[in-house]
């Protein structure tokens, strides 16, 4: 329901919200540009009776002086009958510039207020006002769930494309965007009489005045007794009215001064609810706070993205739950399918899964885990595809699951099978499908097929797992899944280094650039679709005859100008296999997937990156990048130094001109039998040395590598009292795992 409010709301209100959020970034800018021009004297530095008596001694036909929000004085004056205004220095009195308000400004403000509509415009500028404070609300519920609580809206945030900016646009601005709602929201309700309005009144003028001759305003008490900065308003008395007086406001109050004695005469201080008010309008506008004002446009400018991507968002997930054809009636199916998903990315595996079963001869019904029945009587399989939300939550579609699996009852003919989706970069990575496996066992269910994991939508994960589920139930299924890519090029391979042939363990450095089509390349005919990289996004291939995309992780950025991977041939690879048989000259079609998730941090804290074999690609392209010489350290192992030492001489460079600290290498098939894990061990007191400094580790390679190296940094972590998985929660131990 959260989700449902957040999404409409935003998705109605849009292009009245980034009209409010791109006219309130302008207007922010004023207070600022009227603090630069401004000359402030420190505290105590002037009064009001000096800056009066100054500004006289240059502008004989003084009529007010106003002391601006921002600090600007500015007096308004009548000479030879021509009233006019000035932005004046108090230190001297002299003019700095003639006033005029801006009259683009002024037009800015209008429809900031009300879209140029008048009143009607104000209550619309009102509601979206009510709107965005919604929003804000209900958006930080959705990425404190996300995250796993409030403690861990300061850690990394998983995700990629629209998401991933969505959400960390979203981190940074909403408080700000939060606090202009709020007061906006106060504004406008006491505009349209929804809150009391304290209105100032003033004291009432007073019924006796000296009327003698009028003294230099220099030399009044009253005004003496004021500092500049309490400043408001200082109205002259008419010349030619004894009985006239100066009107004075203050920050603390208003009241009336003699003329000729300087006394102040009445004064009325300032209420509570006109305090109140008038610090909303300064919360809200900036002034008098302009450097709060420059925070809230920065805030406001990410209003047009946050709608653009929440859009994006909204879209995607609306493409991808549509309706599943031949999705037969829970009470005719013989199989059914259960989704746990928060963004819908589950409902594409759970879509191959239904067509399979279908294909195979199931009746099979579809539906989320929300859906559950009493009972299913007439089926016999049960399949449950569900995420994991935020730290071991369950997903928008399964929130009610385990209320509703407590009334279910179960029969013994039905067996079920669990497959989650996570990302092990999490510490509960798939902890809402182990609770939900856990859960079914308990109920007395009998399991169909162990519960999978399957990390960051695996697709050969996927189809592993489709193999085993098809000798249980006696039909292949041949599962696949291959999300949509954004965008495809065609690629050429220019260039290529080859490793390990003389120890059977062939690996290739491979570099590709976009080919051309004509005389142009068709990089530039795509240009506007084709995304960015860096080093640690993957590359997704497509083999001949292959029915799922593989992905390399890049070992360049866009800036390199060409994309390189690092890849083993693998006994039987279907996609390593085509790569390693290309030629300089052929072409392959490829797309990027983001990878946000394996970045080394910004920041002068060492990094430690830990690799084996092919993993050691997406390092490279850290170090190639380090260009601003931060300390990074290289672990990383092989077979044998002469035969697949990979990006030797590059690695040799970068240690000459410091983009790599040090390297540490280890290989298994020499005199030294080394492994990675080995060299750590060996390094261990540098290593906890440059932890306990705010080192960032990362690790690519093979599974079976990585969870020996998170062994031995569990065990050089011991003595920090400190692990692995409050390093991971930190953002500081990342995996990217094959």
């Amino acid at each position: 329901m959260l989700r449902q409010l957040h999404g409409l709301s935003g998705l109605l209100a849009a292009l009245f919200l980034i009209t409010l959020a791109t006219t309130g970034a302008v207007l922010s800018l004023a207070p600022a540009m009227d603090r630069v021009v401004a000359v402030i004297p420190a505290v105590g530095e002037v009064s009001v009776a000096e800056l009066a008596g100054r500004v006289v001694a240059h502008y004989p036909g003084t009529e007010q002086v106003v002391r601006g929000p921002s600090g600007g004085v500015i007096v308004y004056h009548n000479r030879d009958g021509q009233p006019g205004a000035d932005l004046v220095n108090p230190l001297t009195g002299e003019g700095i510039a003639p006033y005029e308000p801006s009259a683009f400004f002024s037009w800015i403000k209008d429809l900031h207020r009300s879209f140029l509509l008048n009143d009607a415009g104000r209550l619309l500028a009102g509601v979206m006002a009510a709107v965005m404070l919604l929003l804000c609300i209900s958006g930080i519920l959705l990425l404190v769930r996300r995250t796993g609580g409030w403690k861990a809206l300061i850690r990394p945030l998983a995700g990629t494309g629209s998401k991933q900016i969505h959400s960390e646009l979203a981190r940074f601005a909403v408080l700000g965007l939060l606090l202009s709602a709020l007061t906006g929201s106060y504004m406008s309700a006491q505009r349209f009489g929804l809150l009391p309005e304290t209105f100032e009144t003033g004291p009432t003028f007073p019924a006796e005045v000296a009327g003698g001759q009028p003294a230099p305003v220099a030399t009044l008490s009253a005004l003496m007794d004021v500092d500049l900065r309490e400043l408001r308003e200082l109205v002259f008395p008419y010349p030619d009215d004894p009985q006239d007086v100066y009107s004075l406001t203050t920050s603390s109050g208003s009241g009336f001064v003699d003329p000729a004695t300087g006394e102040l005469l009445k004064f009325q201080p300032r209420a509570t609810g006109s305090v109140f008010q008038q610090w909303m309008v300064s919360l809200h506008t900036g002034e008098g706070l302009w450097w709060l004002g420059l925070i809230l446009g920065a805030a406001a400018l990410t209003v047009p993205v946050l709608s653009m991507t929440g859009i994006s968002i909204w879209w995607q997930r609306r493409r991808s739950s549509e309706q599943l054809p031949d999705n037969a009636e829970a009470y005719q199916a013989d199989a059914i399918i259960l989704v746990g998903s928060e963004g819908n990315t589950t409902w594409g595996f759970a879509r191959e899964l239904h067509t399979k079963l279908n294909k195979a001869g199931f009746r099979v019904h579809c539906s989320e885990m929300n859906a559950l029945a009493d009972s299913y009587p007439q089926v016999s399989r049960l399949f449950i595809l569900t995420s994991t939300y935020g730290d071991g939550d369950a997903p928008a579609s399964a929130r009610r699951f385990m209320a509703r699996l407590r009334d279910f009852r179960s029969y013994k003919t039905l067996q079920y099978a669990v497959l989650g989706f996570g990302d092990r970069q999490f510490s509960n990575f798939c902890q809402f499908a182990l609770n939900v496996d856990a859960a079914l066992a308990n109920k007395g269910l009998s399991r169909l097929h162990p519960i999978e994991l399957i990390d960051r939508c695996s697709s050969s994960q996927f189809s592993e797992w489709g193999d085993k589920i098809s000798e249980f139930i006696g039909t292949p299924l041949a599962l696949t899944y291959d999300p949509l890519p954004l965008s495809t090029v065609k690629l050429e391979l220019v260039e290529r280094a080859d490793y390990g042939v003389a120890i059977q363990a062939p690996t290739s450095i491979l570099r590709f650039k976009v080919a051309e089509q004509g005389r142009w390349p068709q990089f530039l005919s795509q240009a506007k679709t084709l995304p960015l990289f860096e080093a640690g996004d993957l590359l997704g291939v497509m083999p001949p005859h292959g029915q799922a995309a593989r992905f390399y992780s890049l070992a360049s950025s866009v800036t390199d100008g060409v994309l390189e991977i690092c890849v083993r041939k693998q006994p039987g690879g279907l996609c390593s296999g085509y790569l390693h048989g290309l030629k300089p000259g052929d072409c392959i079609n490829g797309f990027i997937r983001h990878n946000p998730e394996f970045r080394p941090a910004t920041g002068s804290n060492p990094v430690i990156l830990i690799g084996a074999g092919a993993g050691i690609g997406p390092l490279t392209g850290f170090i190639r990048k380090n260009t601003e010489r931060n300390p990074m350290y290289l672990y990383w192992g092989g077979r044998n130094s002469q035969s697949d030492f990979l990006y030797q001489p590059e690695l040799g460079r970068y240690l000459d001109d410091h983009r790599l600290t040090g390297l540490n290498t280890a290989f298994s098939r020499s005199e030294e039998h080394a492994y990675v894990q080995d060299k750590l061990r060996q390094d261990q007191i540098a290593v906890r040395q440059m932890v306990d400094k705010g080192a960032q580790i990362l690790v690519c390679g093979g599974r079976d590598m990585a969870e020996g190296v998170k062994q031995v940094i569990e065990d050089i972590l011991k003595p920090l009292a400190t692990d692995v998985e409050a390093l991971r929660a930190e953002g500081r131990y990342l995996e990217d795992v094959y």
